[in-house]
């Protein structure tokens, strides 16, 4: 009975091995396929992250459009366009040279003759500061 009950004994630990192998072996596939669902779960959640980030940026370019079109309209309803502001300030510039224009040629006799007059008329007097120094 002895051989026999160790016979027993050792085919139950050959078992009971064989039992825990594949436990063991079922534990690793377990967790092989864990690591796999957690890996393909930090793709989705990079993938998604990405997206939201390019969807972010695309409604950043759409507002940026936007506010450009609609600062547009409203420089062309108040301000006309950069051609209309350059010939106004063109035209602006040629009236105030052309009054300028004027003015020297309605002046030009008047001051020639205030400038010969302070040239040529000249009274001589000694300075005041003479008096001091020579008394």
């Amino acid at each position: 009975q002895l051989q026999l009950n160790v016979r027993k004994n050792g085919f139950n630990n050959k078992q009971t091995m064989a039992s825990q192998t594949q436990g063991i072996q079922q534990l690793l596939t377990a967790e092989k396929r864990a690591a796999e669902k957690v890996a393909e779960a930090r793709k989705r959640k990079a993938k998604r992250i990405k997206q939201a980030r390019e969807e972010a940026q695309a409604e950043i370019e759409r507002y940026r459009q936007e506010r450009e079109r609609l600062f547009r309209e409203y420089e062309a309803k108040y301000m006309g366009s950069k051609e209309d502001v350059a010939a106004k300030i063109d035209k602006n510039a040629q009236i105030l040279i052309q009054d300028l224009h004027r003015e020297v040629e309605n002046n030009k006799e008047k001051v020639l003759a205030e400038l010969l007059d302070l040239v040529c008329n000249i009274e001589p007097e000694v300075h005041r500061n003479y008096f001091v120094m020579n008394p």
